[in-house]
């Protein structure tokens, strides 16, 4: 997977460069092409190629054509037991803080399970900010007196 994007100020890339670029390592031409185009039009995508040779030749090749790419992790995966570890907290506190279950934290833990997609995602917000997170998920007050 490689996110491209446009540098700033650069004007628009030389599309048919670019377009080759990414035919040349296994894109069909009109896949290619549609791909430049959101380029264009959302200034940042990510896109995964069928071939690539090796990320740097790619970068080259696209730098060229006035595209900026960057290689990125498919699977950006959190450390469960050291960001639980970071926070002090118990498997049963780090579960009840975050709303998840016990056994799914141990099965993460272990090797037993891989959080999936929003998990993961999930997990990263709570690197980033557990305060935050936990306040984000903390019962509010009901309303209704």
């Amino acid at each position: 997977m490689f996110v491209l994007r446009l540098p700033p100020g650069s004007g628009l890339p030389r599309t048919i460069d670019a377009t080759h670029a990414l035919a040349r390592r296994g894109l069909t031409m009109l896949r290619a092409k549609r791909a430049i185009e959101r380029l264009i039009e959302d200034g940042r995508i990510v896109i995964d190629l069928p071939f690539v040779e090796s990320p740097s030749a790619l970068a080259s090749d696209l730098a060229r054509a006035g595209i900026a790419a960057a290689p990125v992790e498919a699977r950006p995966t959190v450390e469960v037991r050291a960001l639980r570890e970071r926070l002090r907290l118990t498997r049963e506190q780090f579960a009840a803080r975050y709303g998840l279950e016990i056994e799914t934290v141990r099965n993460w833990e272990t090797g037993k399970r891989e959080p999936d997609t929003t998990a993961r995602s999930y997990l990263r917000a709570i690197a980033n900010d557990p305060e935050r997170v936990e306040q984000a998920y903390a019962p509010t007050p009901s309303l209704d007196g």
